[in-house]
Formats: C-alpha cells, sequence, structure tokens
C-alpha cells in the first residue's frame, strides 16, 4: 500500500483574502474524505493543513522520506518561498505541485518560480480535484 501525503497551504487570492468557501477548510476536509475512501485499495492517504510557511517546511522534512510521494498546493506561497523549493530538494519523496487555481498563469508570478523547478510535475487551475489529479499523478509516474 502506497503513502501519499497532501499538504495545503494556505489558500489566498492575490488580494490576501481567502478563496470562496468551496475551497475552505471544511470543503477540503469533506473532499479529501470522499478521495480517501475511493482509493483506499490503491493507496493511503494522509491529509496535513498549515497556514505558515515554517510549518509547510517542517511538514516537508518529517515525512520526505517516509511517503512514497507528496502532493502539495503551496497556497499563498505559491513560487516565492525558495525556502520551501530547498525543502523539497532535500527530500526523497517526489513532489507533484498542486494548484486549485490557474495562478501559474500569471506572467509575473511564474518568472518568480522557485518550486515548480524542483517538483516532478505541476497541476494548475482544476479546483479541488487538483488533488486528485497530483495524486494520480504520482501513481502512475513513480509506481
Amino acid at each position: 500500500m502506497k503513502k501519499i501525503a497532501i499538504i495545503n497551504g494556505p489558500n489566498l487570492n492575490l488580494l490576501g483574502k481567502r478563496e470562496p468557501k468551496i475551497y475552505g477548510k471544511k470543503n477540503i476536509e469533506i473532499f479529501i474524505n470522499l478521495l480517501k475512501k475511493s482509493i483506499k485499495n490503491i493507496a493511503k492517504i494522509y491529509f496535513y493543513q498549515s497556514n505558515h510557511e515554517g510549518e509547510i517546511i517542517d511538514i516537508i522534512h518529517n515525512i520526505g522520506f517516509e511517503y512514497n510521494g507528496i502532493v502539495l498546493n503551496p497556497g499563498a506561497y505559491t513560487h516565492t518561498s525558495l525556502a520551501i523549493a530547498d525543502a523539497i530538494k532535500s527530500v526523497s519523496s517526489p513532489v507533484i505541485e498542486v494548484h486549485i487555481t490557474n495562478i501559474f498563469s500569471r506572467e509575473k508570478i511564474r518568472n518568480k518560480s522557485f518550486i515548480t523547478e524542483v517538483c516532478k510535475g505541476s497541476i494548475f487551475g482544476f479546483g479541488l480535484h487538483s488533488y486528485e489529479l497530483g495524486i494520480i499523478s504520482l501513481l502512475k509516474t513513480f509506481f
């Protein structure tokens, strides 16, 4: 049984406001629980919620050698965190970067990308299904 971790960072829009309720904590937990049930015979999913860059880095360091893969939504730290990119480089678990919005299409953000360059793949703009696509990408690519 493969162990896959989902790390969900703070989902903020470019104005610093929380994304709409569909991306709120309660709804994402419901979605993750449904996802766990749908692939329970293929992989075991672990979910981590973090609203701080340092916590995301700590989670990556703590699980990066224990899990078969990590699906990471860096959220508000999208492409701007060299520290998160360094944490990804320091672990053995493959990391797929996912985003609930198509933020990568914005030129200003794309040019600052540290995280995308060190991940094994990136998924942008499929809402909460980005997590599901990230898991599928890990399973098809690495197992």
